[in-house]
């Protein structure tokens, strides 16, 4: 009897054992599983992306609809975030790093990692951590933390599915490259008037207003005769599309502050007709080289790119190409270049 009751205890206890060890494998295999899992199945439903780097920049995007946003409801670069939304969907195993790299690449990850949070619903799920580019600079070497499993401690090498090259680049916190660069998107009929004050040549300031049909360009205070209405309508519709060239990737905090406090050698200021204004201050940049301005007079500035302050007090990069249409009205209006006007 005794015997027995031994062997009972004994098969009980191997078969309690068996249980426990399937059951650590299996729960081994899963986590190892889910902390690879990086992808995001169905990217419509993120709503939600924060982007911190390792200098502490930090952008944050919203969806509103069918469009991306900053947190503040500025204009972004939709484009930025598509590629974000492209590699959530389309991230996979590469293969996990050497048993001799673990320590050092764990180690550099905790100071020099780039973090995305990503939300669905409005319920944040995933956490990226994209570390240093793979050794065949094929991949990434990353870290997961998410809501289901929570965060791994061995980094692993991931891939942009049908790509060759890294992730990082796609994701980015300065937030001068997630900048729209359109100033301006206004149909001709929202414009009710623009005034164009040149501070270097007076003579060639002007104004252009719009009444309901009537349309009207004065100088200096007085009404031009004889404009050919058919050039207003021209002159209005370059409003519909006007992007400047580039954010401001050169000038200093102090160098910006002490540009806004010279003259600028233009201003510009559209009107629409809910009475919304767009005043726009341009800023020549000075160069060694003598080239021959818009008016055919040599200087010494750069006659392809001039610094503009935005009504956000942001500088930027603009192309006298896309804005001479607007500034120079002489090219539609003949009369401001000497022809009397009339009161």
């Amino acid at each position: 009897m005794k015997k027995l009751i031994i062997l009972i205890i004994a098969i009980g206890t191997l078969g309690f054992l068996g249980w426990y060890t399937m059951t650590l494998m299996e729960n081994k295999g899963k986590s190892d599983t889910e902390l690879i899992e990086f992808s995001i199945a169905d990217t419509s439903t993120v709503d939600k992306i924060i982007v911190t780097d390792a200098f502490s920049n930090k952008i944050e995007i919203v969806r509103e609809g069918n469009r991306w946003t900053d947190i503040g409801g500025a204009c972004i670069m939709q484009e930025n975030a598509n590629f974000m939304l492209e590699a959530f969907k389309n991230i996979e195993f590469k293969g996990y790093l050497p048993d001799n790299a673990q320590k050092q690449f764990t180690k550099i990850m905790t100071t020099q990692h780039t973090k995305v949070e990503i939300f669905q619903n409005g319920d944040w799920v995933k956490t990226w951590y994209i570390g240093p580019p793979s050794a065949d600079h094929y991949g990434q070497i990353m870290l997961l933390d998410s809501d289901a499993s929570g965060k791994s401690d061995i980094p692993v090498m991931m891939k942009i599915k049908g790509t060759q090259g890294i992730i990082e680049p796609r994701f980015f916190a300065d937030k001068r490259k997630w900048m729209c660069t359109n100033i301006f998107a206004v149909p001709l009929d929202r414009i009710s008037r623009v005034d164009v004050k040149n501070y270097e040549a007076p003579k060639h300031s002007f104004t252009v207003t719009k009444k309901g049909s009537e349309l009207d360009v004065y100088q200096q205070g007085r009404k031009l005769q004889k404009v050919d209405t058919a050039m207003i309508f021209r002159y209005l519709h370059n409003y519909k599309k006007i992007h400047f060239d580039l954010a401001n990737f050169e000038l200093s905090n102090k160098q910006i502050d002490s540009m806004k406090r010279t003259k600028p050698f233009i201003v510009l200021t559209v009107t629409e007709t809910d009475k919304k204004q767009t005043k726009l201050r341009m800023f020549r940049i000075k160069t060694d080289d003598f080239q021959v301005n818009e008016f055919g007079d040599v200087v010494s500035v750069d006659m392809n790119k001039f610094w503009c302050e935005l009504p956000n007090g942001e500088m930027v990069k603009c192309q006298y190409f896309v804005f001479n249409p607007i500034i120079l009205g002489h090219i539609y209006f003949p009369l401001l270049l000497g022809e009397k006007a009339k009161n």
